[in-house]
């Protein structure tokens, strides 16, 4: 059976969720895919914060990540992160929800690059992630 492209987008980034205990762990909720983007958000709660009172940067590169993974794995195809960095804005804050939206910037090949912005619920830039992945043998969906 042919699917388009957002059905495949979708139902790769479900089958990604089945096995990602990390992520729903941490409360972090897949809210729109399409292929190439995605959007995750996470709640801010105590167990979340740092030292300072603030979400724990680990945790933010994380929403980061996650949504970066669901946008590069809307192809039916197996990718994972080659490298990837980010820039920390401002502090998420705590009882706040983060939201990460990662977008395809290039993808040719085995090697894509996705830009991912994370905001926190009043609309403040929280972070900055640039992620580089690589594909891999594997699908996640059958034939």
């Amino acid at each position: 059976m042919i699917h388009t492209a957002q059905e495949i987008a979708e139902k790769s980034s479900a089958a990604l969720k089945a096995n990602d205990n990390a992520s729903s762990a941490m409360g972090i909720v897949v809210t729109q895919i399409a292929p190439g983007t995605a959007t995750v958000t996470m709640p801010i709660t105590p167990e979340k914060l740092n030292g300072h009172g603030i979400c724990h940067g680990g945790l933010i590169f994380m929403l980061a990540d996650t949504a970066f993974a669901h946008a590069c794995n809307t192809y039916n195809q197996r990718v994972v992160a080659q490298t990837c960095s980010i820039s920390f804005l401002a502090p998420g804050k705590a009882d706040g929800i983060l939201t990460a939206t990662a977008r395809e910037v290039h993808r040719a090949n085995r090697s894509g690059i996705y830009d991912i912005e994370v905001i926190s619920n009043s609309g403040e830039i929280i972070a900055q992630f640039r992620g580089q992945s690589r594909t891999i043998k594997g699908q996640h969906l059958g034939d």
